[in-house]
């Protein structure tokens, strides 16, 4: 990491740290109009976001590096967290002294996931990113990401584990997760990555917005 640039330093943390915190918030499960999801759910479709402006900076090579490179600490850290708070309730430093193979689960099936679902997140943002559209791009792009991600994260993650719940309602909350996020991305996230975009164009880049979506 020492050739890259402070900002996208801080995409690189940023990456790392909605990993961690979506991989405890999984573990949490509500029911809303009797369909069931996780809290997860609302916090992932941050990582899109952070993909895709990372490839709009950056460039899909740079950007394949910071996923590959931030892979590693997130898993490490979202077992030592998961384990901590395993089902969303404190369980102490000593928790770590006994291996969780469920919180294990959850960790690999981010890391599995989190690779899939950015790469195909990458290829289809950087077919699109030079439309005069800014939006087409992340949008299309959550859609695929999400898409791959979710399902593999959840079969990984909840096929025939130990929580019966989650064993049970694996595909549910699969699918639900799925329509939550893009719903999200859609009416929230993209946006937001809209404001983010002009934000660094003009205040860190020192560039006009058009001159991004061209490159």
């Amino acid at each position: 990491m020492n050739n890259i640039t402070f900002p996208l330093r801080k995409l690189f943390i940023l990456h790392v740290f909605i990993i961690v915190l979506s991989n405890y918030a999984v573990q949490i499960p509500f029911t809303v109009f009797g369909l069931h999801t996780t809290w997860g759910a609302f916090t992932y479709p941050f990582i899109f976001i952070t993909t895709d402006l990372t490839v709009r900076l950056y460039g899909a090579t740079m950007a394949r590096k910071v996923i590959f490179v931030a892979m590693i600490p997130a898993l490490i850290l979202s077992y030592i967290v998961g384990t901590i708070f395993e089902s969303g309730n404190y369980q102490g430093l000593g928790a770590l002294s006994v291996f969780s193979i469920f919180v294990f689960r959850i960790a690999l099936a981010s890391f599995g996931a989190y690779v899939l679902g950015q790469i195909a997140d990458i290829l289809v943002f950087s077919r699109l990113r030079k439309l005069r559209q800014w939006w087409i791009a992340p949008s299309a792009s959550s859609v695929a990401g999400n898409l791959l991600d979710t399902f593999a994260f959840f079969f990984i993650a909840f096929y025939q584990t130990t929580d019966a719940f989650m064993a049970a309602h694996w595909i549910e909350l699969a699918w639900f997760d799925y329509f939550v996020k893009i719903l999200a991305c859609l009416m929230i996230f993209i946006p937001i990555y809209g404001v983010m975009l002009s934000l660094i164009a003009r205040y860190i880049l020192k560039k006009p917005l058009a001159e991004l979506t061209a490159v």
